[in-house]
């Protein structure tokens, strides 16, 4: 049972299919896309869909987002004697709450921004008249899916986003608590790494892109596109990262009685002082996922149970010599407002596996396939090297015909690596 219905799970779908084992596949809700993998089923509810997975002898719940993780669905499925991929309430804490993450990384010294947390918004709107840093960010505390985070140019901007978050309540119960943090510098990259509680393997490090369009301008975004690895992780960084960041976050969620099991991500920015963790996701990236899961030359089954049974030391992970790359094919408006139910055409024409087109906002209506969210497509490519993924997915975009009312992409994914 995969639970979600983006990118991240048509991609996770896409390796589990792939298994020796050849499981058999639902998904909770799943898109247009994870219909040809296996059986969507119309459950979003997280009660319902311990109940369906229990009833119906399901083996292995994988989650995709962050909301069933913070309403206890791991928790659930434990009680149900049901093996399920992912953090449990408590232990997904690390995002559900930034303040609480940062007072975390300030325990047991993992290096990030310097950061102050509020609760009164009298309190903030006073603190930034004359802050302790030249430059800040503004998180809402709680989930509000990947969009609470600004960056403000200036007093004027800062306190209209305090007033949307704190006042307005433009993120719902997110905004209830408030992090101000230290503006750092450097370029940002995503370790994602799987953990069985003790053990900490990383994958590929990767980089997104939030920004809606070129150059990195643009509203935030839940992420335009993707590519691993990132060649300004060198193995000596990636190791340094680990012994300092990643293994303590595992050590001190086990010392504070919560058993990390799953996947954790770090989104880290490469400062002259060293790695500083910007956020914690305690799941999939999504769009990472896409082209970390093209490059895991490793059957993904095992490894989930390994990270479930304790045994992750054991267990081989593999990835392929090369590079992947996502491009986001988004809707007009999005991050914004949005349309949808527009017909997606040129869909059928890429039979290359080292292409794949999966899914995140569509859904299948007599037998035509439409948009049914903001990230619509991820055209995912492998290549010997990011140039050549590059330009494989750009060539599946603009000669294959893939189009749909509206649609926009970014032209600049990978940038980083090509510049």
């Amino acid at each position: 049972m995969i639970v979600g219905s983006g990118g991240r799970e048509h991609s996770l779908g896409w390796k589990l299919a792939d298994s020796p084992q050849s499981p058999k596949l639902f998904f909770a809700p799943g898109n247009g896309g994870t219909e040809n993998l296996g059986t969507n089923l119309d459950i979003v509810d997280t009660n319902q869909i311990i109940n369906w997975s229990r009833d119906n002898s399901i083996n292995l719940i994988v989650v995709g987002p962050e909301v069933p993780l913070e309403q206890g669905i791991i928790n659930e499925a434990k009680e149900a004697q049901i093996p399920a991929f992912g953090p449990t309430q408590k232990a997904a804490r690390p995002e559900t709450s930034k303040a609480w993450a940062s007072q975390f990384m300030a325990k047991h010294s993992i290096p990030q921004p310097e950061f102050r947390i509020f609760n009164e918004y009298e309190e903030v709107i006073l603190f930034i008249q004359n802050p302790s840093w030249p430059e800040i960010v503004i998180k809402a505390s709680g989930l509000a899916a990947g969009k609470g985070v600004i960056l403000p140019n200036n007093l004027q901007e800062a306190e209209a986003a305090i007033r949307q978050i704190m006042v307005e309540r433009v993120f719902g119960e997110a905004g209830r608590e408030i992090v101000i943090q230290e503006r750092l510098s450097g370029p940002e990259v995503s370790v994602l790494a799987f953990s069985d509680g003790n053990t900490i393997v990383p994958l590929l490090p990767s980089q997104d892109h939030k920004r809606a369009y070129d150059q990195d301008q643009g509203p935030n975004t839940g992420g335009m596109g993707a590519y691993a690895p990132t060649p300004v992780m060198t193995p000596e960084l990636l190791q340094q990262i680990q012994d300092t960041i990643l293994q303590p976050t595992i050590d001190g969620m086990r010392q504070e009685g919560y058993l990390y099991q799953g996947v954790l991500y770090a989104g880290l920015m490469l400062t002259d002082n060293g790695p500083r963790v910007l956020e914690y996701n305690v799941r999939f990236g999504d769009p990472e996922t896409q082209p970390l899961m093209m490059l895991l030359d490793t059957d993904l089954l095992p490894i989930l149970y390994s990270c479930i049974n304790g045994t992750l030391n054991k267990q081989e992970v593999k990835f392929r010599k090369g590079a992947a790359v996502c491009v986001i094919l988004a809707s007009q408006g999005y991050p914004a407002k949005y349309e949808k139910g527009r017909l997606i055409k040129g869909l059928n024409g890429v039979r290359n596996p080292d292409i794949q087109i999966f899914h995140a906002g569509t859904r299948v209506i007599e037998e035509q396939t439409v948009t049914n969210g903001g990230r619509v497509l991820g055209i995912t490519a492998f290549g010997q090297n990011i140039a050549q993924a590059c330009q494989i997915a750009y060539s599946i975009v603009r000669e294959n015909g893939i189009h749909f009312e509206g649609m926009h992409y970014r032209t600049d994914i990978a940038y980083q690596a090509l510049t």
